[in-house]
Formats: structure tokens, sequence, C-alpha cells
């Protein structure tokens, strides 16, 4: 029996590809001998798959000329498309006077094969119903005549319980083999699934990864900023005091230009600009200062989100290397389920 039989037309399948047939010809071949029944397996066409178990030499004499070949070919025939009709193995009786039986091999309601037997008799006809009947095939009447008191005898009821046991060996081994199709397909769908799923963990592990250190990045550059808002308010700070100064300087000459009366004009109109322009820089200076620390604060902000955002993505990358191990497990396994499904 063939193991390539995922994504086959079921329409398609023959019987070969169902059952083993060596198999098979063991399992016809002992039950030919042990029950003395003939047995065959044949495909929808009517072609031989086993070779023939104990056939009888009153069948093999009538199968010799060309009429006998192709009337016990008509009897298979009609015999099997009863068969295939009601889906059960059925007992009829062939040109020749003997009983024969039809057990059909199914596939999901389909007909794929027929096991074919029986060369029995129940009574024995006259011997002038045989001599007719070699005349009309051309063989040798005395011949046909003595290999019919051969013939085994049989009741219907016995042929068709030994026919079933056939219809039962041969349509589990169906079963088995359908069985084994379907769970070698889920196991195919399961494994592609999983191996997408893999894919797609691997990608946003990575995409993970890649936010995480994107982030480190943005980290670092925000520390940057945060340490020249620093210097920046080092320098305020400096200027600030140089302010300070500008202002006692500027308060200093208005006193002296003051002093010096209507000499002093001028230098107090100096001296007055010089206090404007040292108040206006302390006041710039305290406005930026402000703004400053608005930055800084949201500096301080953005890192700890930053950091939380990093650490959330750690976590993810982690929850999703977890995942995707336990994916491989699930994949290793599903291997494992082909593989019993392909040996069993």
């Amino acid at each position: 029996m063939s193991n390539t039989y995922l994504n086959l037309n079921l329409e398609n399948v023959k019987i070969e590809d169902v059952i083993d047939i060596k198999f098979l010809q063991k399992i016809q071949d002992g039950f030919a001998t042990a029950v003395g029944l003939a047995s065959i397996t044949v495909d929808l066409d009517g072609n031989h798959v086993t070779k023939p178990s104990k056939f009888t030499e009153f069948c093999n004499l009538v199968h010799s000329t060309e009429i006998g070949h192709d009337r016990c070919a008509a009897c298979d025939r009609e015999g099997g498309e009863k068969a295939m009709r009601t889906g059960k193995p059925v007992v009829h009786q062939c040109h020749a006077g003997l009983i024969d039986f039809a057990a059909p091999i199914m596939l999901e309601g389909r007909l794929i094969g027929t096991i074919l037997g029986g060369q029995v008799i129940e009574s024995l006809q006259d011997d002038e119903k045989y001599e007719k009947i070699a005349s009309e095939i051309g063989v040798e009447g005395s011949s046909l005549v003595e290999a019919s008191k051969k013939v085994r005898k049989m009741s219907k009821s016995e042929i068709l319980a030994a026919a079933e046991v056939l219809y039962f060996l041969a349509n589990n081994m169906v079963k088995d083999w359908y069985n084994q199709y379907k769970l070698k397909e889920v196991s195919n769908k399961l494994n592609e699934n999983l191996n997408q799923i893999v894919a797609t963990m691997e990608e946003l592990s990575a995409s993970a990864q890649e936010v995480s250190n994107t982030q480190q990045h943005l980290n670092k550059e925000i520390n940057n900023v945060n340490t020249m808002s620093e210097q920046i308010s080092e320098v305020l700070e400096f200027i600030k005091k140089i302010a300070d100064q500008t202002h006692m300087l500027g308060l200093n000459a208005a006193i002296e230009a003051a002093r010096a009366g209507s000499a002093g004009l001028g230098f107090g109109v100096v001296a007055e600009e010089i206090r404007k322009l040292s108040s206006q820089s302390k006041e710039t200076v305290e406005k930026i200062k402000s703004f400053i620390s608005n930055i800084q604060s949201s500096v301080n902000n953005t890192v700890k989100m930053g950091d939380n955002t990093a650490s959330v993505t750690e976590q993810q990358a982690a929850a999703v290397q977890e995942v995707t191990a336990s994916i491989e497990e699930i994949t290793a396994l599903s291997e494992n389920l082909n593989e019993l499904a392909i040996n069993k």
C-alpha cells in the first residue's frame, strides 16, 4: 500500500492504493483453504488484483474457452453490480449452476473493488445439464461432468456467512487506510498552521527585540537631552549672577551720576538702561529656567515611560520565546503523529 496518498482525490483512489495486495492475497489464500471457497479480488474494471485462490477444476475448464470465460465474466459483473447497489455481500447462481458470492470493497460509499468467489453447489445437477453447458462453451462434456462431481457442496447461508467475513476484513482494511489518510491530512494541516504561527511569533519576537533596542537608544538620547538641560540650567545660573552684578553696577552708577549733578545726567541715563537690561535679563532667565524645568519634567516622564515600555517589550519578547518553544514542541508531536499515521 502506498504512503503517498495525501491530497488524493478519493474519486481516483484505486484498490491497490488502499489495501496491501500481498497481505490481501495471504488472507484470501488462507480463507479459501480453511473454508473451501474459491476467491479472487478485482478492481472496478474487472481486472484481477490478486491471484485466484483455490479455483475449482470445474471453473478452470469453463474459463478455458472464450465463450465460457465471457459467460463467467458476465455473471461476475452481474453479481458485482448487485453488491455495489446494496453495499453488502450477495450470493447468486452462475450460468453453469454453481453458487458464487460478490463482496463489495467500499471507500466512503464508493465501490473500489470486489471480492468474487464461491464455486460451490447446493446440489448436483444431471449430467446432461453439464454436458449441454460443455457443448455450448466448447469443452469436453465428460471432463466437465467429472469435474462437477469434485465441487464442494455448501448452502447459500453458509456461503453468505463466509462472504461476510471477507467483506468485513477487506472493508476494515479500507477503513483503517482512510482513518490514516484523514489523520495524516489533519496532522499535515496542523503542522502547516503551527509552522505559520512559529514564523509569525519569530517575526513578533524579532520586532519586539528591535523595539526594545530602539527604546534603549531613545532612552540614551533622552538622557543626553536631560544632561544638556542641566548644563543649560548651570549656564543660566551664571547669567543670573552676571545680571545681578550688572544690576548692582547700574545702581552704583546711578548713585554716582546723582552725586555728579548735571554733569552726570548722561551717565545716569546709561546707568538706568543698564539696570533695565539687567532686570530684563533676570526675567528672561527665569522664563528660560521655567521652560527648562518643564522640559526636564517631560524628559523624566518620557524616560519613565520608555523604561516601562522597554520592560513590557522585554516581557513580551520572553513570552513570545516561551510560546515559540511550546509551539515547537507541538510541532514535534505533530511530526510524530505523521509518522504514526504513515507507519501504522
